[in-house]
């Protein structure tokens, strides 16, 4: 690599500095990845050095690496004079769901952002409600349904319905609207990245805290919780996306 291209590395990979370790490293990696920091054939650097650049353990550098393997991004050669190589040449238009190929990159961020927005405020006004019994037994029924889905499609369904179940019990017919413009958005997105295990075990844990501070009537609980889970789901899109 030439020295201008070597300095790429320093000047865009920084410390990761949100909650999200694993997802705000994917973001970083992939986005690298497809801004060519890190162009096709060219190995990554060394694990210990990408870990210390990035301020991360070296076992949620390797998770990250993995879901650049699974997204088709890189590969990862074992033994003797092994490493990460990228095999990145570009998106692929002939895989972008039909909702995503009129959108670009700053009208995906627009929806993400839109995203955390409306459903923080969801949530938050879901938690200020006065539940009925049904009401609650819905909500943890939803968020059970969504952990023990069978398959990915069974997932990604449980999950805007526990989304829109928050939504719902609300109370308010336009933020019920807007909740569902956005999750109609951001499954589109969800089907053009690979699923990822990682991912799925924080969004679990995530789901519970909004669902645990709803039901204990903490808005601003209720909130951040969301708030979290917003960011996490927008830093893979962000980086996956092309």
């Amino acid at each position: 690599m030439e020295p201008s291209a070597q300095r790429l590395p320093q000047a865009v990979l920084r410390p990761v500095r949100d909650g999200n370790a694993f997802e705000a490293t994917v973001e970083q990696l992939a986005t690298s990845v497809r801004l060519g920091v890190f162009s096709f054939g060219q190995q990554l650097p060394p694990e210990r050095e990408l870990a210390e650049r990035l301020g991360v353990s070296r076992s949620t550098l390797r998770e990250a690496i993995a879901a650049l393997r699974d997204a088709g991004m890189v590969q990862t050669r074992r033994g003797r004079g092994g490493g990460t190589v990228v095999v990145y040449r570009g998106p692929d238009p002939a895989s972008t769901p039909e909702a995503l190929r009129g959108m670009d990159a700053g009208q995906i961020r627009d929806a993400l952002d839109f995203r955390r927005v409306v459903e923080p405020g969801a949530a938050a006004l879901a938690a200020s409600r006065e539940l009925s019994a049904d009401q609650r037994q819905w909500l943890v029924a939803s968020r059970v349904a969504v952990e023990q889905a069978a398959d990915v499609a069974e997932h990604r369904l449980a999950d805007s319905r526990l989304h829109l179940a928050i939504a719902t019990v609300s109370g308010s017919d336009l933020t019920i609207a807007a909740v569902t413009q956005v999750q109609g958005l951001v499954h589109e997105m969800l089907t053009a990245i690979p699923v990822l295990a990682t991912n799925i075990g924080h969004s679990n844990a995530q789901h519970r805290a909004v669902v645990d501070a709803v039901l204990a009537g903490d808005p601003a609980a209720a909130r951040l919780a969301m708030e979290e889970h917003c960011d996490a789901t927008s830093a893979l899109l962000r980086g996956l996306l092309a």
